[in-house]
């Protein structure tokens, strides 16, 4: 860990080497804390060389780093910080933050983290840890392959704010250029697996194979069967995450091979490899039939780029097909992020899970694209929900989309091919090496048999040429190619079996004498990705202008403030970002051995360490790899505790009328049943209500789930005694850590009486939102939950000589990967390297200043609808507009989408309250921006105003007309009673720069009426 010499100023402390060689890492508990010595005489935000009290520069000062990140991350100067507090009546931050955290949870003493380091140190030190990754071939497989991301697409896309800092397309007239990436990926899901609709992305494939299992069960029309077939040849991941969601609900996991299954038990559901995890391709029809005479729905995971060859899922009768879209440009990252892909049938478009993309028209019958069914999202479904995913993989789903744009047809076809040809010839030198392999048909990956006294002489010579081969049992490897593959390490492969580097044949003979094709049945004959985007993008300045033009059709985080409360769009700062694309961490299989992932090892646990820190909390598990799945991860935890101590039935979950939907949501994805408590006028717990239900739930009382801040944005003072009451009546609290951008070095969770917390780490710690994905929700569990955190032991899914004889209390995985979206966790790790202990807790208290400063502004024209007893709200406030509604008319939506014509995104609408906006600013944006959005909100409460006052039509009108398209203004049929000056600009600042919407307001009646969720139904919207 970093020690800080006590001995030294503290400002050299933070140029002190760090040595870590001596770290050891336990699999989840916290085992080492750091020492830091405070810096009271420094003012982080301000000019480096004064104190302040503005006296002259100290050796500390002067010594300072000269690209102090704090400063850079943190909008408000000191200046502005002044002028903030005077306007609110305060005379420093200290009493503003006294005056709005309850006094009884405040922290005691500074967090115990090491100083802020520079951009450039924080750089240097990470690429000192990624240093001691050891990157290798890996042809481990497992639903995981090397590939090529295009630099056109890395550098366009993946490196690009303008596509990473977007949020959700909630708003969807400000996000065409995302939804037309997501709508190419869904066209080119359906193409390939042969189904007829698919969804915008899940999670990973583990996820999306368990989430193709609850969406089965549900729609099983015999409610007395509760097995589900999972065939031994899928991924063993796969396999395990199946089991950890399917335990609480009571579902029965048959693992067994297909081919000798007797359907003797009744089952509702089936899952199938496809290729095997051993790289056999297999005839499936014969058990899909007898599944469906059954009445059971079967779900094959497939490998997306063999769809290009092989016949596709649909056409042989799968009812889903899920999968991940890795290998089509996403690097391996260690695990994630990745996008999953999830397709079914048309008759299943209301049950499939996540979101979809779907085709609609604006005001003036333009096509225009937008979030389908949006009333299926769970969030709003809460414990009725049949599954708790609110998220997807976007910015991952659009780099695999555009993978497709950018080879086409024929380039994904031949890339395809290439691969498969390569293992051909690499199993027939293996034959002639005298090894057997594959006697069925296989795509890319072969099965070695090698025999026990050999197989650790192969395996330690592969390792010498630094290639990781994966033991799929005693005496048999496999070995799967991939796009990155050339010739010479088929070579470099025939050598490591022959124990000799001088072979008895060459490439060119065996490729004259071997076949390609596969058999007739498993050759695919349909045609795929026929639409014309997939076809007039294939040079890299074409590509280059159609992904600059769809970026310029979305609003991000660098075009303007995204005030969305409750979901923290702060900066994603270059520095933070840059990490990730380093090979280092970049190019690591998820089942690399361990020797060789030192560097991400330390990395873990450093940020381990320093979450439990900032939390309070004993252990941390990285593993979920969203917010959704972190809430199910400690929900789990809370459910394995109880159990082992025999209170099986404390499946009582109790959340407040308030809470995120996905809270509900996830209790019952983990069996409980949820009671909802009361809140009261202020929008608090109500905590006579809370005694009352705990009391007569004492005896199976499970769990409260309780967001805090609340999700009104106050401070509750009774958070302890809520709490309290929790552990009275034996059960445990779940926070939700949605707002811990409020309690950051201010308060800590485990503190003041949470057993469990998530932490968005897409939210509070600086991984950017994509477009809506992707996410990371790691838990953090006070010490008597640590043994049931999630498995994270490598082994267990690759060894398969590992000891599953030992007991373990684990609830299992929760990803597919072990330790989740491990490549994004280096953003959260620059993050709290750079701030350290006083500049995350300066970004705390400027978020709640910034907050109490906006809702002072519009507090005089918009009600602020919740405060706390100090008359401060948290670092966000609900601003009431059903007075507007009321006296002129205007709703929520209009005053949304007029916000579009200053420039603006949004804040989060009509949640939790209807008829509301939560605002949400962070601690990123400075003054000007502040005001500029208040103005905006000012502006728009006078254009209502007049409205009500008989000045302007009451539908004829700015609001009601909003958004203003160019094509609108520049129309010679211009017949509005008002200015084209008023609808494009109106605001100073949006003459000097404007943010255009290309598509005016959207019906999203009419799109859900008629369902189009691909390419193809573009041209239809336009022709009617």
């Amino acid at each position: 860990m970093i020690l800080a010499n006590q001995n030294l100023p503290p400002i050299l402390q933070s140029i002190v080497t760090t040595d870590y060689n001596n770290l050891s890492r336990g699999r989840n508990t916290l085992n080492s804390k750091t020492l830091i010595t405070d810096m009271p005489n420094l003012d982080i935000t301000a000019d480096q060389t004064k104190t302040k009290d503005n006296k002259p520069a100290t050796l500390e000062n002067i010594l300072a780093p000269t690209d102090s990140f704090v400063n850079r991350h943190i909008g408000p100067n000191n200046e502005e910080i002044d002028k903030m507090l005077k306007v609110l009546g305060f005379s420093t931050l200290d009493q503003l933050i006294n005056a709005t955290v309850p006094q009884p949870i405040r922290l005691s003493k500074p967090l115990n983290l090491p100083v802020a380091q520079s951009e450039y140190a924080a750089l240097a030190q990470l690429k000192s840890i990624a240093s001691k990754n050891q990157i290798f071939r890996s042809y481990i497989g497992m639903g995981y392959a090397d590939c090529i991301t295009p630099p056109v697409i890395q550098r366009n896309i993946l490196e690009n704010p303008g596509w990473y800092t977007a949020y959700t397309p909630y708003q969807a007239e400000i996000a065409q250029g995302r939804l037309e990436a997501l709508l190419n990926y869904q066209t080119m899901i359906v193409d390939l697996t042969g189904l007829e609709i698919a969804n915008a992305s899940l999670l990973d494939e583990g996820t999306a194979a368990a989430e193709a299992m609850t969406m089965s069960y549900g729609l099983c029309k015999n409610k007395n069967t509760h097995a589900f077939f999972v065939s031994r040849h899928c991924h063993p991941q796969t396999i395990e995450v199946i089991k950890t969601r399917a335990y609480p609900l009571g579902i029965d996991i048959i693992i067994g091979d297909h081919r000798f299954f007797e359907f003797d038990t009744e089952i509702f559901g089936a899952l199938l490899q496809y290729p095997a995890t051993d790289g056999t391709v297999y005839d499936y029809r014969s058990f899909i039939q007898t599944a469906h005479d059954k009445g059971a729905l079967v779900t094959v995971a497939a490998d997306i780029l063999s769809l290009a060859l092989l016949t596709p899922p649909g056409e042989f009768g799968a009812d889903i097909a899920v999968g991940s879209t890795q290998r089509f440009g996403v690097p391996l990252g260690y695990g994630g992020p990745h996008a999953a892909y999830f397709a079914t049938q048309e008759a299943y478009k209301r049950q499939i899970p996540g979101r979809i993309v779907g085709v609609s028209k604006d005001a003036q019958g333009k096509p225009a694209l937008r979030l389908a069914l949006q009333t299926r999202e769970q969030h709003i479904r809460r414990e009725k929900a049949t599954s708790n995913i609110c998220t997807a993989q976007v910015l991952l789903a659009v780099i695999a989309g555009m993978y497709g744009v950018y080879h086409g047809p024929e380039g994904i076809k031949n890339i395809a091919r290439r691969i498969h040809q390569l293992a051909i010839i690499l199993a027939d030198g293996l034959q002639k090496l005298n090894y057997t392999v594959n006697d069925e048909p296989f795509f890319d990956t072969v099965k070695v048999g090698v025999g026990d006294a050999s197989v650790k002489a192969v395996i330690k010579a592969a390792e010498t040429r630094k290639i990781n081969l994966r033991l799929l049992e005693e005496g048999i490897l496999t070995i799967s190619l991939d796009e990155t593959t050339t010739v010479h390490d088929v070579i470099e492969l025939w050598q490591i079996f022959a124990a000799k580097d001088n072979l008895p044949f060459t490439v060119e003979e065996i490729a004259n004498q071997v076949k390609f094709d596969f058999p007739i049945f498993f050759k695919r004959d349909t045609s795929y990705l026929t639409d014309p985007v997939f076809n007039r993008h294939h040079s890299e300045s074409e590509l280059l202008r159609y992904l600059h033009q769809l970026e310029t059709k979305d609003l991000a985080l660098n075009t303007s403030m995204i005030p969305l409360g409750s979901c923290t769009m702060k900066l994603n700062a270059a520095s933070e970002m840059m990490p990730v694309t380093w090979p280092e961490f970049g190019k690591l299989h998820p089942f690399a051995p361990l020797s060789q992932t030192e560097g991400y090892q330390m990395l873990f646990q450093q940020l381990e360490d320093w979450l439990g820190e900032i939390t309070g909390f004993d252990g941390i598990s990285l593993q979920p790899n969203a917010g959704s799945q972190g809430e199910y991860a400690g929900l789990q935890v809370i459910r394995q505790y109880h159990e082992s101590r025999g209170e099986t039935k404390r499946n009582i979950c109790l959340i407040p009328e308030s809470a995120h939907g996905t809270n509900p949501a996830s209790a019952v994805m983990c069996g409980m049943k949820v009671i909802s408590v009361k809140c009261d006028n202020d929008g608090n717990i109500d905590i006579a209500d809370l005694q009352k239900k705990a009391e007569k739930h004492t005896e199976n009382l499970g769990a409260l789930m309780v967001t805090y801040p609340s999700t009104h944005g106050v401070f509750e003072e009774g958070i302890i005694e809520i709490c309290d009451i929790i552990h009275r009546h034996g059960g445990q609290v779940y926070m939700d850590g949605a707002n811990m951008n409020a309690q950051v070095g201010l308060c800590r969770p485990a503190d003041f009486g949470a057993d469990v917390c998530h932490l968005n780490l897409h939210k509070t710690f600086c991984i950017p939102h994509g477009g809506g994905g992707p996410g990371m929700g790691p838990i953090g569990v006070k010490s008597h939950l640590i043994p049931f955190l999630p498995t994270t032991i490598v082994e267990k899914y690759t060894n398969p000589l590992y000891d599953n004889s030992n007991p373990d209390p684990s609830i299992g995985a929760i990803s597919a990967a072990p330790w989740g979206s491990a490549s994004i966790l280096v953003i959260s790790w620059m993050y709290i390297a750079m701030m350290g202990n006083q500049g995350l807790t300066e970004a705390t208290k400027i978020a709640i200043l910034n907050a109490n400063y906006m809702a002072h502004r519009l507090g005089d024209y918009y009600p602020i609808l919740f405060k706390g007893s100090s008359d401060c709200v948290a670092h966000e406030c609900i601003i009431d507009l059903r007075p507007l509604k009321k006296r002129a008319g205007v709703e929520v939506d209009d005053i949304a989408k007029r916000l579009i014509d200053f420039g603006f995104h949004a804040p989060t609408v009509s949640w939790p309250v209807i008829g509301t906006m939560m605002v949400e600013p962070t601690e990123s944006e400075d003054l000007d921006e502040l005001d500029r959005f208040c103005e905006a909100m000012i502006t728009i409460y006078h254009e209502a105003d007049a409205i009500a006052n008989g000045e302007i039509d009451p539908e004829n009108n700015p609001l009601k007309n909003a958004p203003h398209t160019a094509q609108t203004v520049i129309n010679d049929d211009w017949n509005r009673p008002y200015s084209r000056e008023k609808a494009a600009y109106p605001a100073p600042w949006t003459k000097e720069y404007k943010f255009w919407p290309v598509v005016g307001r959207i019906d999203n009646a009419y799109g859900d009426r008629n369902l189009v969720c691909s390419c193809e139904g573009m041209d239809a919207y336009k022709d009617s």
